[in-house]
């Protein structure tokens, strides 16, 4: 019986894994063309800096706390902090563009230089990603960092969706000031 789950568990695996490499080379034109567009528009870049202003002198201890604000305020009804940044310029723009993409978008979410949300097209679970891939292995690496997550069923939409992450530069220099992830239904590819 145990060599029976192991093995059913590793047959997923490869299979998820080669379900998942059908659309890499998909997700990552589309970050090449449509994504990194979004991710150079004036309305991300001025957004990031600006916000890289403000944050970034926080250390761990500030980032931390607002992170911790932040997730008790997802499961709350008074959402003072999320509500700050839906409704920010930025936010607007993303959602458009989410709303824009007829679909192909399921979610759009900008970080600063610190990991932190900048502005986003619907709330997500936590504040920080600097602890996650999505940020770690776009900004950190910089020119050409593409992250392609693995393929996921969304519950609420029952759709097959990935997350596809790029760099978000500042046009003058060439840096990078931080990240940008898309969730993608690959169905609508």
């Amino acid at each position: 019986m145990k060599y029976l789950i192991q093995t059913t568990a590793l047959c997923l695996f490869f299979v998820g894994s080669a379900y998942a490499n059908e659309f890499e080379s998909e997700l990552k034109n589309l970050a090449a063309g449509k994504i990194a567009e979004i991710a150079a528009s004036e309305e991300v870049v001025s957004a990031v800096k600006a916000q890289n202003g403000v944050t970034g002198s926080y250390d761990q201890s500030k980032i931390d706390e607002l992170d911790a604000k932040w997730r008790v305020e997802a499961d709350a009804v008074d959402q003072p902090m999320i509500d700050e940044v839906l409704d920010k310029p930025l936010s607007v723009y993303l959602a458009d563009s989410q709303e824009a993409s007829d679909g192909l978008f399921t979610e759009i979410f900008v970080m600063d230089a610190k990991g932190l949300n900048v502005g986003q097209s619907d709330v997500t679970s936590d504040f920080w990603q600097g602890d996650e891939a999505k940020w770690q292995e776009t900004y950190s690496v910089g020119k050409g960092a593409v992250h392609v997550s693995e393929l996921e069923e969304d519950d609420s939409t029952q759709t097959l969706q990935s997350q596809v992450s790029v760099p978000v530069f500042d046009p003058a220099s060439g840096d990078p000031i931080g990240a940008i992830t898309f969730g993608v239904n690959v169905e609508n590819l």
